[in-house]
């Protein structure tokens, strides 16, 4: 048999994390290790591998109850080869350090077990109860797999020169950085798109750092069903402002 495919092949690489192709992730490991990794998310396997559903405490049980925001995880063990993707998504690793890493749990592929994930909410500017971005810090020393919806942006924030991102495009950013949320709107709805523009809630950042955005509004579903997508209709991110709250508020 032959065919264009077969150069396709398998990438050779020391590195646990290996982007086989942009929308492709390989992890390897050595038995003495595991991470964790979206659930659902392989799609091929090498060598002796187990793949566990990763507990999650009551802290962070509530905190996903109350704010939509959290990590569905799988825990994945042995030694061997595994290779993950989600719905064709570029695929981009990312060492987190003693700076930390704030991101839309949307967008994370996998992660080493030893970092640390906690939700944080951002502020409106506007202090309307409800209104607000809920995302994932994540802390300690370690590798981070994140997906794009597209070929992303990297943007620099210094003191001089502060950045504004839509909160639908946002993917992630260092937590050094200070940010609040804003809609730039002279109307007293300022849930809705402002005026004609099909511009709605963005995020402000000051300080020393990245912000890392992508170059679609919205992520393709991941369990979307109908009459859902209220978030990206009111452009406020797709945990922000409680979106499935205020769904079943105007329904």
């Amino acid at each position: 048999m032959q065919s264009p495919l077969f150069a396709h092949t398998e990438q050779q690489s020391q590195d646990r994390y290996t982007i086989q192709n942009p929308q492709l992730l390989r992890v390897s490991l050595t038995g003495h290790d595991d991470i964790l990794a979206r659930k659902g998310a392989m799609v091929a396997y090498q060598g002796l591998m187990e793949f566990d559903g990763e507990y999650r405490s009551q802290g962070q049980r509530r905190a996903r109850a109350n704010t939509g925001e959290g990590l569905d995880l799988m825990r994945c063990t042995g030694q061997g080869t595994v290779y993950l993707a989600n719905l064709a998504q570029y695929i981009h690793v990312v060492d987190v350090d003693h700076e930390g890493m704030t991101v839309d749990s949307a967008y994370v592929l996998a992660l080493d077990s030893t970092l640390h994930t906690e939700v944080i909410a951002v502020d409106s500017q506007y202090g309307i109860s409800g209104t607000g971005k809920y995302q994932l810090n994540i802390s300690g020393s370690g590798k981070v797999a994140l997906m794009t919806s597209g070929q992303p942006l990297m943007m620099q924030v210094t003191p001089d020169k502060y950045v504004n991102v839509d909160a639908d495009a946002i993917v992630a950013w260092s937590s050094s950085l200070r940010v609040q949320m804003q809609a730039q709107t002279h109307s007293s709805g300022v849930r809705r798109r402002r005026g004609n523009t099909g511009e709605g809630w963005e995020l402000s950042f000051l300080g020393q750092g990245f912000a890392l955005v992508q170059p679609s509004e919205v992520m393709p579903p991941q369990h979307a069903g109908i009459g859902q997508g209220v978030g990206a209709q009111f452009g406020v991110g797709q945990q922000g402002s409680h979106a499935q709250n205020q769904n079943n508020a105007w329904n």
